[in-house]
């Protein structure tokens, strides 16, 4: 209840890369999830499993998955490439070799989804490289773009004949990477709107709100999601400082506050969309704080949410 008004609550879960190196088999995670957290929603993360291991080794992983998940009432809404796939610059990367290798890995990620119930596989697509004297670029080479959404589309294949629903396109707040405007972004949608399994956008707070690059971000996500609202199916929140992609939980100081993030997805339309917490911490740190600072930061946003 806001201001009189009744509204349904938004769905809310996390992203489980926060258990990298830590709770990293669902028969850790998912009674973490369920009884620590409070949650039933989950976004799988692949910094806990590589789908390029053996079949033996990935098919008993998702047979455990679906077992553990389905014991704890927990759905497991998207698998997300996590930031070890992330760092290899993926289907940009300057060798034609590699994004063939990372085309091939998102395929065996695909595979192992389908295997383990996941019906949604998504991530950052790629980065190019740095140039030597480290200026930026404003726009893909064209033959760059045209082969990456050549890729995107035979993805869709892939992932049709696995028998997914969805694939996600995250938007980073980096110009080597694509997309990283709206303009792009809504580009990127059109020119794969013929795909086998249809392209949508998982924008994250920490990534719209990026002052260095986007300047005036008052409005936080706002544009993001009210031009986007239609090819928006699950958004990432994190606390951050606009100034660096933090991705901090809440019981850090920063600049967005739950309540009002609850009401902007609401305002632009995108209220019917799974929201994840995506927070990651140093492996040094002691898990028993993160645990105590995720169950807090859980309990605020799903209060925000409700």
């Amino acid at each position: 209840m806001s201001g009189g008004t009744a509204h349904a609550p938004i769905s809310f879960g996390i992203n489980l890369g926060f258990c990298t190196k830590r709770w990293v088999t669902p028969e850790l995670w998912a009674p973490l999830v369920r009884e620590r957290l409070g949650l039933d929603l989950v976004q799988f993360s692949f910094d806990l499993l590589d789908p390029m291991w053996p079949d033996a080794i990935v098919d008993r992983h998702a047979s455990d998955m679906r077992r553990a998940t389905e014991a704890a009432g927990i759905t497991v809404h998207s698998a997300f490439i996590g930031l070890a796939h992330y760092s290899f610059n993926q289907l940009l990367h300057p060798d034609p070799a590699v994004r063939n290798y990372a085309e091939y890995w998102l395929g065996r990620a695909y595979r192992f989804a389908a295997l383990a119930g996941i019906p949604r596989v998504g991530g950052p697509l790629g980065a190019i490289p740095a140039r030597l004297d480290g200026s930026e670029a404003d726009a893909l080479d064209p033959a760059d773009y045209a082969e990456l959404i050549a890729r995107m589309n035979r993805l869709g294949e892939r992932a049709a004949a696995e028998g997914l629903t969805e694939l996600y396109v995250e938007p980073t707040p980096l110009r080597r990477e694509w997309p990283w405007t709206i303009d792009q972004a809504r580009q990127m949608m059109n020119d794969t709107a013929g795909s086998a399994v249809p392209w949508r956008l998982c924008p994250d707070w920490g990534h719209a709100t990026f002052a260095p690059l986007y300047g005036d971000v008052t409005d936080g996500m706002e544009s993001w999601l009210r031009d986007l609202s239609d090819v928006i199916t699950a958004v990432h929140i994190q606390q951050t400082d606009f100034t660096l992609d933090r991705h901090w939980d809440f019981t850090v100081p920063g600049r967005v506050d739950p309540v009002e993030a609850a009401a902007l997805l609401r305002r632009t339309g995108v209220d019917a969309c799974p929201v994840f917490l995506e927070v990651f911490y140093p492996f040094e740190q002691d898990s028993a704080s993160i645990l105590r600072a995720l169950e807090t930061s859980c309990a605020r946003l799903k209060q925000a949410l409700a």
